[in-house]
């Protein structure tokens, strides 16, 4: 008989609540700290919330889910499951996931922690493909294995309105920040497997926006093995700004016609380094029959 399987992946993969549960999945919120007092993504903390705070200037912090909160799920889980696939954000870009990977040893292999090095919309694409797999027959460890190897056929690409953010985190040097804020550039972004890069300065916002299409354009083709829409999915997200990431998907709908574009807004913990006003382009290679 085949085993019950239950996937688990964090809100950094921007599935809500009320979707995880639609969806038939579970999604362990992430914490944050906003000037000293914890929040949780999605049931303390809405989006609106999150941006309203962040523009009032606060002290606002990522944090990862304490063992206590990840154990406490993975055993209510299990009462009803046989098995569990957890799949965090970037190892590259949170410890949650080297914590699960150690919380994940006590439990006699019930519990698979995928390290594949996604986050956001490539994340939420991965858990559904978990469930397809699951579908599929496959096992806990078979569907870890299996991600594992797919890790880096996806890309993502994104386009900032402000570099304030980056150096408030200390991720970008002060003069770096200055001089683009004086140039008004918009830098792209782009995270391949766990890192956030440095990939091109654009002038203009319609020049971000070609530059991130054609590099789109160019993984299909020479990663990931046409540029089709039954090969690819394709995926748009963004930060505050839905209207900007609508208008953006009409535009990369003009460059790939047909495609069925997925619109969420960018997960909190992303956005907490990057500010409001950003639009990103990823995309995932689908998983053949």
């Amino acid at each position: 008989m085949a085993k019950k399987i239950a996937i688990v992946t964090d809100s950094n993969s921007g599935i809500t609540q009320a979707q995880a549960k639609e969806m038939g999945l579970y999604v362990l919120p992430m914490p944050f700290m906003i000037n000293n007092e914890t929040y949780y993504e999605d049931i303390t903390l809405t989006q609106e919330e999150f941006y309203r705070r962040l523009a009032e200037g606060a002290n606002v912090v990522t944090s990862q889910p304490t063992p206590d909160s990840v154990m406490k799920l993975w055993d209510e889980l299990l009462e009803d499951y046989d098995e569990i696939v957890h799949i965090p954000m970037s190892s590259g870009l949170s410890g949650s996931c080297q914590s699960a990977l150690m919380l994940a040893e006590d439990y006699d292999n019930k519990v698979q922690v995928v390290n594949n090095q996604r986050i956001s919309v490539t994340q939420r694409q991965s858990a559904l493909d978990a469930l397809m797999l699951v579908d599929r027959g496959m096992d806990a460890k078979q569907i870890k294995d299996f991600l594992e190897e797919d890790k880096f056929n996806s890309s993502i690409y994104i386009m900032l309105d402000t570099l304030y953010y980056l150096k408030k985190g200390g991720r970008i040097t002060p003069a770096a920040a200055a001089l683009g804020t004086i140039l008004k550039l918009k830098p792209v972004l782009q995270i391949q497997g766990d890192k956030l890069d440095a990939f091109a300065k654009a002038r203009t916002v319609s020049q971000g926006k070609s530059i991130m299409i054609n590099a789109i354009r160019g993984d299909m083709e020479k990663r990931f093995g046409g540029a089709a829409g039954d090969n690819i999915w394709l995926q748009i997200a963004y930060t505050y700004d839905k209207d900007a990431a609508m208008q953006l998907k009409e535009e990369v709908l003009s460059h790939f016609p047909g495609f069925d574009i997925n619109v969420d807004p960018l997960s909190l913990s992303v956005a907490c380094h990057i500010g409001p006003g950003a639009l990103a382009v990823a995309c995932c290679k689908k998983i053949k029959n």
